[in-house]
Formats: C-alpha cells, sequence, structure tokens
C-alpha cells in the first residue's frame, strides 16, 4: 500500500512535469493501511517528497472500510480533507452502509459499481439504480463516477442520467505509464476534455 501511494504520485507528478495535462490518480486503500497509526502523516509525506498538490490526489475507500469503525474513519477523513486531499466511496451502492452516515462523511466523490454499468442498458432496475445514485450524489454536491463503461450505449445513458466522470475499457484498457502519457498527449476523440478518465 505504502509503496502503491508513493509511486502513484510520484508518477502523477512526472506527468505534469512533462507538461501533460494535469489529471487526479487515484488510490485504493485496504483496511489495514488506512487504519494504520500515522496514515495521514504519510500521506502529507508522500505529497511533500513527490511535490504532488494534494488536489491531485483522491483515495478510494470503500464503504465496508468505513463501517468497520465509523466515528474512527469520520476522524481520519477529516484530516484528509485539511491536507487537501480528495475522498471517493468507491463501489457505491454494493455494500451495507447507512446512508444517515453518508451526510457525515467528508466526501468529493461517489463511484457507481461497475456491476451497475454493466446492466443499465439491459435492466431496468440497474439502470434504476445508477440513476438513484448519481441524483443522491449530485443533492449532496458530490461528483460521481461511473465504473466499468465498455460501450458508447452505456456512456450515453450515463450521460442523459447526468453522470459526466466515468471510467473503463470504452476509454482505454490499463496501460503502462509511457502509453498512458501519450494518450494523455494524443486523446481519441474528445473524452479527456470532458473529464471521462
Amino acid at each position: 500500500d505504502e509503496w502503491v501511494l508513493s509511486a502513484a504520485c510520484q508518477q502523477n507528478r512526472q506527468w505534469q512535469d512533462a507538461g501533460l495535462p494535469p489529471i487526479p490518480v487515484a488510490v485504493n486503500l485496504s483496511v489495514l493501511h488506512f487504519q494504520r497509526t500515522g496514515f495521514v502523516e504519510q500521506v502529507a509525506e508522500v505529497l511533500a517528497q513527490t511535490g504532488l498538490a494534494a488536489d491531485f490526489l483522491d483515495i478510494e475507500l470503500t464503504e465496508s472500510l468505513l463501517m468497520r469503525d465509523i466515528e474512527a474513519a469520520l476522524l481520519l477523513m477529516q484530516r484528509l480533507k485539511v491536507l487537501g486531499v480528495h475522498l471517493s466511496i468507491d463501489d457505491f451502492g454494493t455494500g451495507y452502509s447507512s446512508l444517515n452516515y453518508l451526510k457525515r462523511l467528508s466526501l468529493d466523490r461517489l463511484k457507481v459499481d461497475a456491476s451497475f454499468v454493466r446492466a443499465i442498458t439491459a435492466d431496468p432496475d440497474a439502470a434504476a439504480i445508477t440513476e438513484a445514485i448519481i441524483n443522491l450524489g449530485h443533492h449532496l454536491h458530490l461528483k460521481v463516477i461511473a465504473e466499468g463503461v465498455e460501450t458508447v450505449e452505456q456512456l450515453e445513458l450515463l450521460q442523459r442520467q447526468g453522470c459526466y466522470e466515468m471510467q473503463g475499457y470504452f476509454f482505454s484498457r490499463p496501460l503502462p505509464a509511457a502509453q498512458f502519457a501519450e494518450l494523455l498527449r494524443h486523446p481519441k476523440g474528445e473524452w479527456l476534455k470532458m473529464d471521462q478518465c
């Protein structure tokens, strides 16, 4: 976890130093890493060492991680927000968290799980759940990111539902850093300008 956090921040700073469009990098955290003593200080140290502005780091947390000890999670999240780091709930809608806690969390984004996105064009229930998550996020003044977008039909339906940030194979398969840098230099179509990365 520590290596991934450091490597992601370092790579993002290298892309920015090369003059590529600045984009946030998202890092998934394990429960153990998040609960480790000194975690917030470690994040601050990585940002200082790499020179990456906190605004370009998005830490992704799962619902199950937050629900293990909600009060401790809230305190850690508040301290991360003071640093300027962005926070997202990954795989939203697949866990068991109370919506009551959602308003107390210092979040910037909700991420709609790929299991809903995969089914939105064929399953009206999946489409309804996805739209409800998007609307909930907007009403709470959160950005919403749809995971697992693979087809133009999914993209267009999500846009009609009001989701404008997406990730998935429709845009690109996972790439080594050098190839991703090339994609930032020469994006296919206009998707990069639409914040869909």
